[in-house]
């Protein structure tokens, strides 16, 4: 896994997650705080990147409303202020598993229902000849 990538999701579950199910509307991020707790010394070009892409703010629902620090962008005191895009978490927009939820409801239920179902496999598991 890249350092990107292990960035992102380090942003994600430690201050995105939080402060959503704080509900708030507006949170930061500091760049060396992320230096620091990952332990990424000088990797801090690194942060940066990764805290200010697109895939990041896509990921997690947000707009990137304010960046503070020094002209250049990179260093350990450049803040990002982002806001969410959404009011409430989507249900569905947690992780893969619970997107699956109830993806083959409307199967089951057109055989019965998900107990009928597997009562059904369990009675016909092996050929009429083994049965007996």
């Amino acid at each position: 896994m890249r350092d990107a990538d292990r960035i992102r999701i380090y942003a994600r579950e430690r201050y995105v997650v939080p402060a959503r199910n704080r509900k708030e509307q507006r949170f930061s991020i500091k760049t060396g705080d992320v230096v620091r707790e990952m332990r990424l010394s000088g990797r801090t070009n690194a942060v940066c990147s990764a805290l200010k892409t697109r895939q990041f703010r896509q990921q997690n629902d947000l707009t990137l409303v304010e960046i503070t620090g020094p002209p250049s962008g990179q260093s350990t005191t450049v803040t990002y202020t982002y806001e969410f895009l959404d009011a409430q978490p989507s249900p569905a927009g947690q992780d893969a598993w619970t997107r699956l939820r109830g993806a083959l409801k409307d199967v089951f239920a057109e055989l019965g229902g998900g107990e009928a179902y597997l009562r059904h496999e369990r009675d016909n598991f092996y050929p009429p000849k083994e049965r007996e």
